[in-house]
Formats: structure tokens, C-alpha cells, sequence
């Protein structure tokens, strides 16, 4: 049976249901930081929340369902990445997070980029999977923000879980980054080497 051809535009752009999520995921980054300064951090919390479930189902569409295209490859990290810095950001902002954990988790992002950049720049460019360390560090960073909003819409003071998922954050901030500079090392040796 011949498969329905797709919507011109979508062909063009690669704009499709799961794409949109995605879109709509980065969306609510506006509304998130509008939130957190107003101190309306229970609501706050479920906007986080739905933005988790909506990554979820982006990502489960585009793979069960053959959708996955060039544009989505790129929007779906983009607003993974852009909502969590600026919620990290904003909280910070708002003292509700250690400043160094603020830090780590802005720089490591930039770090990455900056040497994902340096790869496709000069290494052979190709699609680099995450290294395991940095998705054990991205899910305590959700956790630590989720935790810290639903804290926070409680009207509950820091306690001694605040603390230990910072440092847990902290520990493994530094060596994600720490992973991906030796990554990044090794690809551009052996770059060097082939020439």
C-alpha cells in the first residue's frame, strides 16, 4: 500500500504534530519565568510538569509514528535545554537556588554547545548520542526544579532535601562536563591525526 504523501509544507519545513509540541514546549519557557518571579510557584510547578509530559510525547509520536525529521532533531533539545536554563535561571534569580548549581548547570550547557559547535566545525560532523553521565545529570536537574516548585507552591521551608539533591546536581554537573571536554578532546585528536 503506498504510503500518503505528505503535506508540501511539511515536507518543506518538517513542521509536524510533534514539532508543534515542541514549539509549544518552548513557549511556555515565557510563561514559566513570569510564574516563578511572581512568586506563583505551585503553578509554576504544573507548567514544568506539562512541558515534561509534552517532551514525552513529542518524542513518542516522532518515534512510533515515523515523524521524526531535521527540524525536530534540532527544536526538541532546544526547548528541553532552553526551559530548564531558564528556570534554573530564574529560580537563582529568586534565591531559591544555590548560586554555584545555577552556574554549573548554565556553563555545562554552554560547554556543550559551544563544543558540539567545535566538532561540526572542525571534525567530521555526525550526530552524537548523550553520554550516560549527562542524562543521570539531566534527570536530577528536573528532579531538583520539579522538587523545588512543588516545595515552593507548598509553602514549605528547605530542608535537608534541598541540600542533597543540590549537591547531587552539583557532583554530576561537573563531571558531565569534565566527560564532554575529554569527548570533545579525543574527536578532535583524531580529527588532527587524520589530516
Amino acid at each position: 500500500m503506498p504510503r500518503p504523501r505528505p503535506d508540501l509544507t511539511e515536507a518543506r519545513i518538517g513542521l509536524n504534530l510533534p514539532n508543534l509540541i515542541s514549539l509549544g514546549r518552548l513557549m511556555l519557557v515565557p510563561l514559566a519565568i513570569w510564574l516563578i518571579l511572581r512568586d506563583r510557584y505551585g503553578t509554576a510547578f504544573w507548567v514544568f510538569v506539562a512541558a515534561g509530559l509534552s517532551d514525552a510525547l513529542d518524542g513518542f509520536i516522532a518515534k512510533h509514528f515515523d515523524r521524526r525529521t531535521r527540524l525536530g532533531a534540532l527544536l526538541d533539545p532546544i526547548a528541553d535545554k532552553t526551559l530548564l536554563v531558564s528556570v534554573y535561571l530564574t529560580l537563582g534569580w529568586a534565591n531559591q537556588l544555590w548560586p554555584s548549581v545555577v552556574v554549573l548547570v548554565v556553563f555545562r550547557d554552554a560547554l556543550i554547545i559551544g563544543g558540539f559547535l567545535l566538532i561540526q566545525a572542525f571534525a567530521a560532523p555526525k550526530q552524537y548520542d548523550p553520554l550516560y553521565i549527562s542524562k543521570i545529570n539531566t534527570g536530577l536537574q528536573i528532579v531538583l526544579v520539579a522538587f523545588v516548585l512543588a516545595r515552593l507552591g507548598l509553602g514549605a521551608d528547605p530542608g535537608g532535601l534541598d541540600v542533597i539533591l543540590s549537591y547531587a546536581v552539583i557532583a554530576t554537573t561537573v563531571l558531565s562536563g569534565l566527560s564532554y571536554v575529554l569527548r570533545w578532546a579525543r574527536i578532535l585528536a583524531r580529527s588532527e591525526q587524520a589530516w
